[in-house]
């Protein structure tokens, strides 16, 4: 939407250069290829995304259907009829679907490569711009599947609760929502530009000869007349201009009299706030204007996201401070956790511990001083508070070949709880850094008995 606005609304300014006309070598070659890439992996996982909710909104009708016919046969008929002959109609329906309500960044992305055609400036565009198309397409399919399950939910709503099914509502609320947000996510995905993109769109931008031609033929062109689009006066008339309004609020502000200017203040800043209250709100259920508030249920953020988009990586860094300036050794740990939903982290990891040697600086020794595997959970308290815990298996002695590590006698085990605080961390490389107090509640059978509080700061990634 950003670059849309750019383009058609960019006031003019006195600038040192401007620039008519644009070169070939100035955009990336693969500016094409990758809107291409883009439009086809988003049109593949929505396409997937909304095969899959329908067949799941069969399966759950037609159980229901089952469910509710060995009770009143006639009822179950008349609530839910031929399930697959109404669903197969849907599908049908969805395969003449052309287009639906305006998406800025596919008419961007497709109307700059209409341009680049055009202009021979890319070669080989008719098969990314028929993906864009297609893309477009799965888009308005979505719409309608939205708008579909919006009216059934509707007229099932009322007499599931009549007789008693909160569950299977709560299950149809859920596969509504989470279907709206992966939509909206999809969508935010198309905002997201890589670099070969980012670089083709600024450069674009910034010529007349691109700007003109976004104003005659893109989307937005058609549906609104753009002032100078086609030189006729009349296709403004009628318009208010943003002069003509602020004297009309001017001179109703007038007649109100000295707190008439005020209170319309005041109403606006109450008006903002309810607005900016509004969006928290939405922001926080499911991150999208798009998305309906769940009904009945605590939305799972990352239910959504893949199975790499839900890792965590985080690593540690501790070291046993010596006699001399250099530690006598250094612990280093790797671990990945997997979030099954916002509040709730389990994983797995390891470390090992590097040996400095015991002679000081000038005689450094590097060994093998120990190993271990971890396991752990954490779940959120309250803000940045977690509840930690965890079972871990450590080689402590020294070895110098992987065969000295296969003794069970060697390993000792750890059984950890205790409480995190996460900090957030300003960083390119790391995210936020993690502080752990734990308690080994399995130190006491060890023997030698090992330490029973530890205390670990981890970096994650």
């Amino acid at each position: 939407m950003r670059h849309l606005l750019l383009v058609l609304l960019l006031v003019p300014a006195i600038v040192f250069a401007q620039h008519d006309t644009l070169a070939p070598e100035k955009v990336p070659a693969s500016y094409v290829d990758k809107i291409g890439e883009k439009a086809a992996f988003i049109d593949k996982q929505l396409d997937k995304k909304t095969d899959k909710l329908l067949s799941s909104l069969q399966k759950q009708e037609e159980r229901m259907r089952r469910k509710l016919a060995r009770k009143d046969s006639a009822k179950a008929a008349e609530l839910f009829g031929d399930t697959k002959a109404k669903y197969d109609g849907l599908r049908d329906k969805l395969s003449h679907i052309q287009s639906g309500s305006y998406n800025a960044s596919i008419d961007t992305m497709a109307t700059s490569l209409q341009f680049l055609q055009q202009n021979g400036i890319a070669k080989d565009v008719t098969q990314s711009l028929d993906k864009v198309k297609g893309l477009q397409q799965s888009f308005a399919q979505a719409e309608s599947v939205q708008q579909f399950i919006k009216e059934r939910r509707a007229q099932l709503k009322e007499q599931l609760l009549k007789m008693g099914w909160a569950k299977e509502l709560k299950q149809l609320n859920k596969q509504v929502y989470y279907y709206q947000s992966q939509v909206a996510e999809y969508k935010e995905l198309l905002k997201d530009h890589k670099k070969a993109e980012k670089k083709a769109l600024e450069m674009l931008s910034k010529t007349r000869v691109f700007r003109d031609f976004m104003k005659r033929n893109s989307m937005l062109a058609s549906l609104f007349r753009t002032p100078g689009q086609d030189g006729n006066a009349a296709s403004l008339a009628g318009l208010q201009t943003r002069t003509e309004i602020n004297n009309l609020i001017e001179n109703q502000l007038a007649a109100g009299g000295p707190a008439a200017r005020e209170q319309f203040r005041n109403n606006l800043q109450q008006a903002q706030s309810q607005l900016n209250s509004l969006k928290d709100k939405i922001n926080k259920a499911g991150g999208n204007g798009d998305v309906e508030m769940p009904e009945g249920f605590k939305p799972n953020n990352q239910k959504n996201k893949s199975f790499f988009q839900r890792l965590e990586y985080s690593t540690q860094v501790q070291s046993r401070k010596g006699n001399g300036y250099l530690p006598t050794s250094t612990d280093l740990g790797l671990s990945v956790g997997y979030k099954i939903n916002d509040k709730s982290i389990v994983g797995i990891g390891m470390d090992y511990s590097m040996g400095w040697g015991h002679e000081g600086i000038r005689k450094i020794r590097i060994s093998h001083q120990g190993i271990g595997f971890r396991s752990f959970v954490d779940v959120k308290l309250k803000g940045s508070f977690w509840l930690s815990g965890g079972y871990e298996q450590h080689h402590r002695a020294e070895f110098k070949r992987w065969e000295e590590l296969q003794g069970r006698n060697a390993w000792q085990q750890s059984g950890l709880i205790g409480v995190s605080k996460v900090v957030s961390l300003q960083s390119k490389v790391f995210k936020k850094t993690s502080i752990k107090l734990l308690w080994d509640f399995l130190s006491y059978r060890q023997v030698p008995r090992t330490q029973q509080f530890l205390f670990r700061v981890g970096y994650n990634f």
